[in-house]
């Protein structure tokens, strides 16, 4: 992003949504900016005046529930500017779309990013390449009511006529969602991609690390600003690759959100994007003779039978029931913690008041 640049708020992606918002809170003695990036518990925030160092104040620190409770890359966030340089964050507006997963190896949401409105899921040819893994970014993008695109990436590496099958088989397996096909060795497909890029709108980067998201956004920007090195020999992983979320403004206007990369795509409580992601299974489902079908074993399951017939994937139903258990365990998990926090909570109140008749006698 140019700083010396000067623009509105509407080029940083403001809306009429945003607006109303920040009208129903009544915030308009503060100045309204958006969240580009996080630095251990300060964040870079953009708004008319230029860009500030902001921190959220220690009644927000305290009130806070969950991490989905503080600022994340993306927000759009109503600040006291302190001077030239520096702000507190006083209010995160109400957000329209909100990107999470579930923290690797633990039962935490990690907030990926806010207001987002297109989320490109970039596939490599020479990585971990999965239709599975696409399926779970599906679910998250439904489940946080984003539009999801495909990016598949280092076509250079295969032949065209393997290129058409892989194709193919996206378009199979994800019926109506964009697909783009780049290289940023060749520059094949960049034109394309940049032509889905509107101006006003926010697009964000996933995918696994090394795939290539850095490397596009760069070629889309005025200028290389975001460091990319070559993958490790050894693992085949990124290094020095991107370690934070920052969000930056194209020439053409559209609004790009680069990401780490993601090595596990964790459930959250996920039924609504599950569901949606899988609309045909549910479709099956409604003809089956027990209302709780699993899906794996019973007589007269119809999803079982269109399994047979062909007419549904077989690896999509697996994928199906595994997200589903992932996302009811997540769920389990989660209602565990509240209820031990809601009994602590009595605990420490029944503490207070006990310590208070004591005292007074």
């Amino acid at each position: 992003m140019e700083d010396k640049k000067t623009f509105s708020l509407n080029n940083l992606g403001f809306n009429d949504f945003f607006e109303s918002n920040v009208k129903k809170l009544k915030l308009d003695d503060y100045s309204i900016a958006r969240v580009l990036s996080e630095h251990r518990e300060a964040y870079k925030v953009r708004g008319v005046n230029g860009q500030f160092l902001a921190k959220i104040t220690g009644k927000q620190k305290h009130t806070a529930q969950s991490r989905e409770d503080f600022p994340v890359v993306g927000d759009w966030v109503a600040i006291k500017e302190l001077d030239k340089e520096r702000a507190v964050i006083q209010e995160i507006i109400p957000r329209k779309t909100l990107l999470k997963r579930k923290s690797n190896n633990r039962d935490e949401i990690q907030v990926i990013a806010a207001n987002v409105d297109v989320a490109f899921v970039v596939e490599s040819i020479d990585r971990d390449y999965s239709l599975n893994r696409i399926e779970r970014y599906l679910v998250l993008a439904r489940e946080g009511n984003i539009e999801l695109a495909i990016v598949l990436n280092k076509i250079d590496l295969i032949s065209k006529e393997e290129l058409n099958i892989k194709v193919q088989e996206l378009k199979d397996r994800f019926e109506g969602i964009n697909i783009v096909t780049t290289s940023t060795l060749t520059e094949q497909g960049l034109d394309d991609l940049k032509k889905n890029i509107v101006s006003g709108r926010t697009y964000c980067f996933i995918g696994s690390s090394g795939v290539g998201k850095s490397s596009l956004i760069n070629r889309m920007l005025p200028e290389k600003i975001i460091k990319v090195d070559s993958l490790s020999d050894k693992t085949k992983r990124g290094k020095h690759t991107t370690t934070t979320r920052d969000l930056y403004v194209l020439d053409g206007g559209g609004i790009v959100i680069d990401n780490p990369g993601t090595r596990e795509v964790g459930m959250t409580n996920s039924g609504v994007g599950i569901e949606d992601a899988y609309r045909e299974i549910a479709v099956f489902s409604k003809e089956c003779a027990y209302k709780d079908c699993t899906h794996t074993h019973e007589p007269d399951c119809a999803v079982l039978q269109a399994i047979e017939s062909g007419d549904l994937d077989e690896d999509k139903l697996n994928n199906y029931i595994k997200l589903k258990k992932e996302s009811e365990h997540y769920n389990m998990t989660e209602l565990g913690r509240r209820r031990k926090d809601k009994k602590f909570g009595k605990f420490i109140k029944q503490h207070k008041k006990n310590f208070r008749k004591d005292d007074s006698e």
